[in-house]
């Protein structure tokens, strides 16, 4: 009869480990999931803000429409990605071709004391500075959910009901690079 009890209460452990461990995979899950919608509601924001401000450029740097084009295209092409990578590589990309339209505009003195450029200019950075927040905070939760996914015994609750690793927000090498704008 002891034995018995033993068993039973070793099986009731184990049983509470595997609810609250499945439980705490779907709850970093959700939290993964609304740390994405926050980028997704910064990307919009960005991408909102750049017809405008390629429209503010373009009347005063008529010549330069290949880097006009560049942005608009880096822009249409972020939109429209539908993966997280396929995201986060369009908007390196598209963060590329911003340095070049903001390093085009030390040319052209005009444009750089325009105050709607600057405003817009002024928005755009707090938009990145909210995006990078928004990135921090889904990449801190992807930590959470990678670490409980590899580790012992809650790889095991993770093998069998499917959770897996989240691949991080990552900033390619290319984007990381200085931008050089020579006329």
């Amino acid at each position: 009869m002891t034995a018995l009890i033993i068993i039973l209460v070793i099986a009731a452990l184990v049983v509470i480990y595997f609810i609250s461990t499945y439980n705490s995979f779907v709850k970093l899950r959700n939290q993964a999931e609304e740390a994405n919608a926050g980028i997704d509601v910064h990307l919009k924001q960005r991408y909102d803000l750049i017809p405008n401000l390629v429209e503010t450029v373009k009347g005063y740097a008529k010549h330069e429409s290949s880097t006009l084009e560049a942005v608009i295209k880096a822009r249409n092409s972020a939109m429209s990605a539908t993966t997280m990578e396929e995201r986060d590589n369009a908007n390196n990309v598209l963060s590329g071709t911003l340095k070049s339209l903001f390093a085009l505009s030390e040319s052209y003195p005009e444009l750089k004391a325009n105050s709607n450029f600057l405003d817009l200019q002024q928005k755009l950075s707090e938009i990145e500075k909210g995006l990078l927040n928004a990135r921090k905070y889904y990449n801190a939760i992807a930590k959470q959910m990678n670490s409980k996914v590899e580790m012992f015994p809650s790889n095991l609750v993770a093998s069998m009901t499917g959770f897996k690793k989240l691949s991080y927000a990552e900033v390619e090498e290319a984007a990381k690079q200085r931008v050089e704008v020579k006329f």
